[in-house]
C-alpha cells in the first residue's frame, strides 16, 4: 500500500484549520454522540444544532428515551424528517436498557445489532465516544478519500475506499485488543487519535463539498435524494402531524375522511390534484404496521 503519512498529515493539518466546535464533540457520552449521528442523516449541521439541545433537554438519557411515549418522540421529532429514525431511536435506546443496562456497548456487532443502526453510525459512537479505531465510512470521509485518492475516477465502490479508510485511521488508546490490532495507521503523535482523525476528515469532507464539485457524487454508492414535495414520503409526514395534532387537541383520532381531506388541502395548496382514497388508506396502512399509528374501529391515531 502506499505511504499515508503525507495524506494523514494533510488531512489533519486541514482538520485543525477548518474545525467546527460543534456541541457533539463536547462529550464523551455515547447517548449524545448516536444521537447527533441519527440526526446528521440527511439533515443540514445547522437544523441539528438546535434540535440535538432541545432533544437532550426532553429526553436527557437513554433510559428517558425508552421510557417515552411513542407519540412524544414523534412529536419531538417533527421538522426533521424521516421519522423512522425517531422510531428507531426509541427502539434501540429500548433494547440499551433492557440488554445492557444503560451501558453503550462497545462493539461494532453489538452497536450494530440495535435497531437502526448501521456500519457507520456503529463506529461514529466507537470513534468519538470510545475513541476505538475502524472504518467510519460516511459522505465527508468519502469525499476527501475521493478527492485526494481516486481523482476523475468514476463509481467508485466503497470495497475499494474501506481498506483505505481503515489503513489512515490511527490505533486507538483505549483497552483491549479492538485498540490495538488490526491494520491501522501509527499515531503521528499522542493527539492523532480516532477521535481526532475523523473529526479532521469530516471537517475537511465538509469544505471540500462546498469549494468543488462534489467529489462524493462519484462514488458508486452515491444516489441523488428523492424529490419531497408531491412524494408518498411528503404525505406519510403530513398524516403523522396531523395525527400527532389531534391527539395534542384531546380528539378521539381521525377518520379516513378527515385523514383524506387534510392530505387534499395539502396538495391543493401547491397546485396538485386531490389523493385517490386508496392511496391515502395505503400510506394508513402502512403506519399501522410500521408502529407509527394504530387503528381502532374507525379512527386512526398516533401509536
Amino acid at each position: 500500500m502506499l505511504d499515508m503519512d503525507p495524506f494523514r498529515t494533510l488531512v489533519r493539518a486541514e482538520g485543525v484549520r477548518l474545525y467546527r466546535d460543534l456541541p457533539w464533540r463536547n462529550t464523551r457520552d455515547p447517548y449524545g454522540i448516536w444521537l447527533s449521528e441519527v440526526m446528521l442523516q440527511q439533515t443540514q449541521v445547522a437544523r441539528v444544532l438546535t434540535r440535538w439541545t432541545e432533544w437532550l433537554e426532553r429526553f436527557p438519557t437513554v433510559e428517558a428515551l425508552a421510557a417515552a411515549s411513542t407519540s412524544d418522540v414523534l412529536a419531538a421529532w417533527q421538522g426533521m424528517g424521516y421519522n423512522r429514525r425517531a422510531l428507531a431511536l426509541k427502539a434501540a435506546a429500548e433494547t440499551v436498557v433492557r440488554e445492557h443496562g444503560g451501558v453503550f456497548p462497545r462493539d461494532a456487532q453489538a452497536l450494530q445489532a440495535l435497531p437502526g443502526i448501521g456500519p457507520a453510525t456503529a463506529q461514529g459512537i466507537r470513534a468519538f465516544a470510545f475513541d476505538l479505531p475502524g472504518v467510519y465510512l460516511e459522505t465527508n470521509v468519502r469525499t476527501v478519500m475521493l478527492h485526494h485518492l481516486f481523482p476523475d475516477v468514476p463509481d467508485v465502490p466503497d470495497r475499494e475506499l474501506v481498506p483505505l479508510v481503515e489503513a489512515t485511521c490511527p490505533r486507538g488508546v483505549g483497552e483491549g485488543d479492538a485498540a490495538a490490532s488490526g491494520p491501522y495507521a501509527e499515531p503521528q503523535d499522542v493527539d492523532d487519535t480516532p477521535r481526532s482523525w475523523y473529526y479532521a476528515m469530516l471537517d475537511y469532507g465538509a469544505y471540500l463539498k462546498k469549494t468543488i464539485p462534489n467529489p462524493s457524487r462519484r462514488s458508486k454508492s452515491y444516489t441523488r435524494q428523492s424529490r419531497f414535495e408531491g412524494s408518498r414520503r411528503q404525505k406519510r409526514a403530513h398524516i403523522v402531524r396531523m395525527l400527532l395534532d389531534a391527539q395534542a387537541a384531546g380528539e378521539a383520532g381521525l377518520t379516513l375522511d378527515q385523514v383524506r381531506s387534510g392530505v387534499d388541502d395539502l396538495e391543493r395548496a401547491s397546485g396538485r390534484d386531490a389523493v385517490p382514497s386508496a392511496e391515502v388508506e395505503s400510506i394508513l396502512s402502512d403506519l399501522v404496521r410500521e408502529g407509527f399509528a394504530v387503528v381502532e374501529g374507525p379512527l386512526w391515531t398516533i401509536a
